[in-house]
């Protein structure tokens, strides 16, 4: 196995790659990352026991200035590899595979020989069939998955809350998580004429979005059994599914209320970051929030008896309901805020002290709801 290609390029699609590998795995290959050179152009592939990731580079784009003396394909050290390539002096490198699996790599003056190991053992990717492909516009995939892992679990006594639930219909999509103390739910048209319902990790969905690049306008995604695969701009990106029963979120959210605040989110988020400096040093790390829907007044209060308190009337655009007194955790509502975006008009709708509240965009209301469970402080 020889070529040579355009250092820059190749880094682009490595460190990709280098998202799907653990410096520490049970399996000492999965460490490596495994080069695949066939007439059509380079294969890099990288897995651990989640998520295993392909990038592909063809020789007929001749930007990549990929050059093929002799294919094959090897397994080389990832962590040593992909930093001798960030340092080679050269615009271009040129890797050759000698005897007993050992690898030179040449740019300009430096020359670098590493052991590498026989591709034959690294195991081989999941099937996962492309008959039915579902096509997602990238910028809304992206916000579907910001939006819900949010509120996904990152204990692992209940494995199932560790993933997002995507629930597939020819009604749409709806994508839920919890952590049993909130839960985010979002609604888009996409829709299959077969139903799935499948669980994706949540660690899986954020290395994903942060591999998409901005340039990429569309994302297809294809399930098995227990794989799922995300292909994307010469990507292929593969997540398994977590098993078990997802929770029935949607009879978790109250269908009326009895206090209900209009407010701009960004504002709103300003204020709740305030009140949460003092309540940070507090154990309990909870915020008050206080009602006075005839005085049409909300007052948030953040309260440290090792430092001081905090007091701070909202700018609400709207009050109406029964008053109402009802404490939080004020880091669950920073990131229900901040999945709404910036300067969007959200309304918060309260049944009561100790029931679960929720926000709602009042544009497309019905879409997204963002659920917080409520602390008891007496």
């Amino acid at each position: 196995m020889k070529f040579s290609i355009d250092r820059s390029k190749f880094i682009n699609q490595t460190s990709n790659v280098q998202r799907a590998i653990s410096t520490k795995s049970s399996i000492p290959i999965l460490t490596g990352m495994k080069l695949d050179l066939s007439e059509s152009g380079l294969t890099i592939t990288g897995s651990n026991s989640d998520i295993s990731m392909t990038s592909f580079i063809p020789t007929e784009d001749a930007d990549n200035d990929l050059k093929i003396e002799s294919t094959g394909s090897i397994v080389l050290p990832s962590r040593f590899f992909n930093e001798i390539i960030k340092k080679l002096p050269g615009d271009k490198f040129e890797l050759e595979v000698l005897n007993n699996n050992q690898t030179l790599i040449k740019s300009g003056v430096s020359e670098f020989t590493i052991n590498g190991l026989d591709a034959v053992n690294y195991p081989h990717l999941p099937d996962v069939e492309a008959d039915n492909q579902l096509v997602f516009p990238t910028d809304l995939f992206k916000e579907v998955v910001n939006q819900t892992v949010v509120a996904v679990s990152t204990q692992e006594s209940r494995p199932v809350l560790t993933g997002v639930n995507f629930l597939i219909t020819n009604e749409g999509l709806t994508a839920a998580a919890t952590d049993s103390h909130r839960l985010s739910q979002r609604r888009i048209n996409i829709t299959s004429e077969e139903d799935y319902n499948l669980i994706i990790p949540g660690k899986s969905l954020t290395e994903l979005v942060r591999t998409i690049g901005d340039s990429v306008k569309e994302i297809s995604m294809s399930i098995s059994e227990n794989q799922v695969l995300f292909n994307f701009d010469n990507i292929m990106f593969y997540s398994r599914l977590l098993d078990g029963r997802y929770p029935e979120t949607d009879r978790l959210i109250p269908d009326d209320s009895n206090t209900r605040l209009t407010f701009d989110s960004s504002n709103l988020l300003a204020s709740v970051e305030r009140a949460s400096l003092l309540s940070h040093e507090s154990r309990n790390n909870v915020i008050k929030l206080e009602i006075k829907a005839v005085d049409k007044k909300a007052t948030l209060y953040g309260n440290s008896p090792e430092v001081g308190t905090v007091e701070e009337v909202l700018d609400c655009e709207n009050i109406e309901g029964d008053d109402l007194e009802i404490s939080f955790n004020p880091d669950y509502l920073k990131d229900a805020l901040r999945s709404f975006g910036s300067n969007t008009t959200i309304e918060m709708s309260f049944t009561s002290a100790l029931h679960p509240f929720t926000l709602r965009p009042v544009e497309n209301r019905d879409n997204f709801v963002q659920l917080i469970t409520p602390v008891r402080t007496f």
